[in-house]
């Protein structure tokens, strides 16, 4: 898998280019479904990525790429989630957290802006 380029709002990977936030799952990419979340929105002042999305567990590592900046929060059902799962979760910018889609035994969820 290779990311040609990522910018502000867009991703390509392998090619094809992507809009909104993806997830990354055993080597296949789709769009994040984050209207689960979307209600937590108010508490956080941004669409959070919460415990109720469709999270690809079946990994040793889960990446989150948090935005450009770094801002999107991560509810911390997700990383209780994770500890119960054995599942280790790092955080960090969507242009280092990239750098880790080819990381043997990762799954990602990238967030494009912000």
């Amino acid at each position: 898998m290779k990311v040609n380029n990522l910018s502000f709002g867009s991703v390509m990977i392998d090619g094809i280019t992507y809009e909104k936030d993806v997830v990354i799952d055993g080597g296949q990419v789709r769009k994040r479904k984050k209207g689960e979340s979307k209600k937590y929105r108010e508490d956080y002042g941004h669409t959070p990525l919460s415990h109720r999305e469709n999270i690809p567990w079946e990994c040793k590592k889960l990446v989150i790429g948090t935005g450009h900046s770094g801002a999107l929060p991560v509810m911390k059902q997700v990383f209780e989630m994770a500890k119960q799962k054995g599942v280790e979760i790092i955080t960090m910018k969507t242009p280092k957290a990239v750098e880790h889609v080819n990381d043997k035994d990762t799954n990602l969820i990238l967030h494009l802006t912000c």
